[in-house]
């Protein structure tokens, strides 16, 4: 009888937010969350401007209430799972991907044709942030200015602007997202 054993160590102790990627073994459809719900508790997810299957890609993306609280995750909140593991946040109700206007804080977030340009490469790191992976500097960050109604729900659904901004501590609570599957 053979025995292998097999060994892994690291030659570097420290973790930053790029050595690691996110595992799901039920991967599929998720909805990306803001970790902190802040004023809304059904929480903010990735959401396409517009109502669910009517959403238009061309307004952008925003956070919205999480449809999840009805049980399902709704078309224009659905991200890929196995696509996000490789810096690709793509959403295959609406067949696009995040991308940022341009690597500079302040940068809105729009949804286009996945090309796999640097401006589409977005990675979530093992603290939660989503950041460009060739500008880790530069954060997903929800709106910290109040939150404004949107148009259905009862209570009804909360909104917030996203855009880049600075990765920092101090606005851990607006940069941090996770995923799941509802």
């Amino acid at each position: 009888m053979i025995y292998v054993f097999l060994i892994l160590s690291s030659c570097n102790d420290k973790i930053s937010q790029e050595d690691e990627t996110i595992y799901n073994p039920q991967a599929g459809l998720v909805e990306i969350y803001l970790v902190d719900s802040l004023d809304e508790p059904r929480g903010f997810c990735l959401d396409i401007k517009g109502y669910k299957e009517s959403a238009d890609i061309k307004k952008g993306l925003q956070a919205h209430t999480c449809y999840s609280y009805q049980g399902n995750i709704a078309i224009d909140q659905g991200f890929s799972f196995d696509r996000i593991n490789i810096g690709e946040f793509y959403m295959p109700g609406f067949d696009v991907c995040l991308e940022a206007e341009n690597m500079n804080p302040s940068s809105s977030i729009k949804l286009e044709s996945c090309l796999k340009s640097d401006l589409q490469k977005f990675i979530l790191g093992i603290n939660g942030n989503i950041f460009l992976e060739n500008s880790k500097n530069l954060c997903l960050t929800i709106s910290s200015e109040n939150s404004r109604a949107g148009g259905g729900g009862s209570p009804v659904h909360l909104i917030r602007d996203l855009s880049l901004k600075n990765c920092d501590l101090n606005l851990t609570k607006f940069q941090t997202w996770a995923t799941r599957l509802k």
